[in-house]
């Protein structure tokens, strides 16, 4: 192995390495973010889950770093003694402490990732520790089916049903939600499985076939978010690209108020008190 090679495999982690640090400047970082804060979760629970992923990626480039370090090293002496007809290479079995070290060691950094997300997960899967604001009262029911997104609304100052009610509001890959505070919906599948992902929220769950699957979230600030499937559905996988709007309070129920007007028009303009005439 000559010199070339040598500096191929130690230049290309410190190029690896470098572009991870200026990415979050170009734009190649995670998805979403306000122009204050680009690549920033839209959501407080996507900021933890960024930190856990931040974590994780700390200390995969210290262990990635020293792994080629070593490579180098290694490399280069094998090189600069090769020219010796004295040099002798070290020929071992193996050493038994190394070996106990090197297990023990990412088996307890395995441990405290494993501890240290523990909050973050059972904050977002385990309903006893959802928001009890976004309990009360569950915004919609997301309806997964190849290859849209059904969405069912309550009558403006009605509870959600798991059961359809006549008086319910109905749109197709449209969720509007209220903003800045936690909101549930209840997500289904009509068919096959499917995958709730609002990137910029950090927020996914899978849609499981005979399952109502209660699914939280807040949006950070009022803007338009991409809904889309992450799991391969079909076909028309590609196809399941829906919006989240997160709104103001008053935006959110005149919405829902413009959704029933239009839901309920049956055309026909009458004042109160008036009756239809007859053909007959």
């Amino acid at each position: 192995m000559n010199r070339f090679w040598i500096g191929l495999f130690v230049i290309w982690p410190m190029a690896a390495v470098g572009s991870c640090l200026i990415a979050p400047q170009m734009g190649w970082w995670f998805p979403a973010g306000s122009p204050q804060a680009p690549g920033q979760a839209a959501s407080p629970l996507g900021v933890q889950i960024d930190d856990l992923f931040h974590l994780i990626l700390i200390v995969t480039t210290i262990t990635f770093i020293g792994v080629h370090i070593a490579l180098g090293y290694v490399l280069w002496q094998g090189v600069r003694n090769r020219a010796d007809p004295n040099y002798r290479a070290l020929f071992t079995h193996g050493s038994h402490n190394l070996e106990v070290i090197w297990t023990i060691v990412p088996a307890g950094v395995l441990l405290f990732i494993a501890l240290y997300q523990m909050d973050v997960w059972a904050q977002f899967r385990i309903q006893a520790n959802f928001p009890e604001q976004a309990t009360k009262s569950p915004v919609a029911e997301v309806m997964a089916r190849q290859f849209e997104w059904r969405i069912r609304y309550p009558a403006p100052g009605k509870q959600l049903k798991l059961t359809p009610q006549p008086d319910d509001l109905y749109t197709v890959d449209d969720l509007h939600v209220p903003a800045g505070r936690p909101v549930l919906i209840q997500l289904r599948t009509m068919d096959v499985q499917h995958s709730f992902f609002i990137p910029e929220m950090r927020i996914k769950q899978d849609a499981v076939p005979g399952l109502a699957i209660p699914v939280w979230f807040e949006a950070s600030r009022q803007d338009k978010f991409d809904l889309v499937c992450a799991e391969l559905c079909g076909w028309g996988h590609y196809k399941m690209n829906a919006r989240v709007w997160a709104q103001s309070d008053e935006d959110y129920n005149s919405y829902l108020r413009a959704l029933q007007q239009e839901q309920f028009d049956d055309g026909v303009d009458q004042e109160p008190g008036e009756t239809v005439a007859s053909d007959e």
